[in-house]
């Protein structure tokens, strides 16, 4: 029949093709193999790694932190602890054992490679967090133990992305900070010597020493008083007003704006690696979809020639 014909035809040219064709899927498949494990973190249990990185587990996680949360705060009221102390304390327990589950299974998500799961500095954190309380010389220091229920209320900036990009952002900019704290300390002490001659025999009580004037002027980075300051120091001194201004204009001015400046910065730069880390992921799951891919494309061949190998009955006939 002719779809005979035209597979045996079809057969032919993959008869002439399939030593080429197979070598080529072999090194497609070894290329996407190396994509993958170049690309991927870490190997993990599929199911287990759906489980806990799924929105539903994450939001639910989430919603646990925030009862926690509340369960904490209610235990402040000493007339809520006298009515419902027992209560308060099994709610937080049953939080516990929720974090706990959570901590086990997403270690258990890594299989026989567990220590994978300490590559992550927030992994590391929920690990103390939560496992710190099992040691028994944590449980017998009350202050150490309230310190690590409320820490897992920070837990919570794990599941929302902008309260991480918040803290990453914080993260970057500590570098640059420091240095503006530097030249702020700077300002201050030149400021402050100059406060303490022009002011410091009249007004002792601001500027008395160069560490009550760097402390007022510290104070009128907020303009707080700024004109009752200015008021009294132009009463002992003409040059007060310029002394002031010119202060006001490079510090309160310019470096509380080139502070505004570095930490917007850094927030760009925070932003641009959680989207660079949104794009890694999704180029694991594309490179994991071709090595799959891959394995049918090779597995079709191999089929083909099983097919192109069985006698045709009907040629027998």
């Amino acid at each position: 029949m002719w779809w005979r014909g035209s597979a045996g035809s079809a057969a032919g040219v993959g008869d002439e093709h399939r030593d080429h064709a197979r070598p080529q899927a072999h090194d497609q498949r070894d290329n996407s193999n190396q994509r993958t494990q170049s690309s991927a973190s870490v190997p993990r249990i599929e199911p287990l790694a759906r489980l806990v990185d799924s929105e539903r587990f994450q939001i639910f996680i989430g919603s646990v932190i925030v009862a926690n949360a509340i369960v904490l705060g209610m235990e402040t009221y000493p007339g809520l602890m006298q009515d419902y102390g027992s209560t308060l304390t099994t709610l937080n327990t049953v939080c516990y054992l929720v974090f706990l589950a959570e901590l086990i299974t997403r270690i258990a998500s890594y299989g026989l490679r567990p220590w994978n799961f300490f590559r992550d500095g927030w992994n590391i954190f929920d690990f103390i967090v939560i496992g710190g309380a099992l040691i028994p010389a944590v449980r017998e220091q009350a202050t150490v133990l309230r310190l690590l229920r409320l820490a897992r209320i920070v837990r919570l900036m794990r599941f929302l992305p902008d309260a991480r990009v918040l803290l990453s952002t914080v993260t970057k900019a500590t570098p640059a900070v420091l240095s503006m704290v530097v030249l702020t300390v700077l300002l201050l002490f030149i400021y402050g010597i100059v406060g303490w001659t022009m002011f410091g025999e009249a007004l002792p009580e601001y500027w008395g020493t160069v560490g009550t004037a760097m402390l007022t002027l510290f104070v009128l980075l907020t303009l707080e008083n700024f004109p009752v300051y200015l008021a009294e120091a132009k009463a002992v001194n003409s040059f007060a007003t310029i002394y002031f201004l010119s202060y006001v204009l490079i510090a309160a001015f310019i470096i509380v704006n080139l502070l505004i400046g570095v930490v917007i910065s850094s927030m760009e730069r925070a932003r641009e690696e959680e989207a660079a880390t949104a794009r890694k992921q999704g180029q694991d799951r594309k490179a994991a979809m071709l090595d799959h891919i891959a394995e049918m494309r090779e597995a079709l061949n191999e089929l083909e020639g099983e097919v192109d190998g069985m006698p045709d009955r009907q040629n027998r006939t």
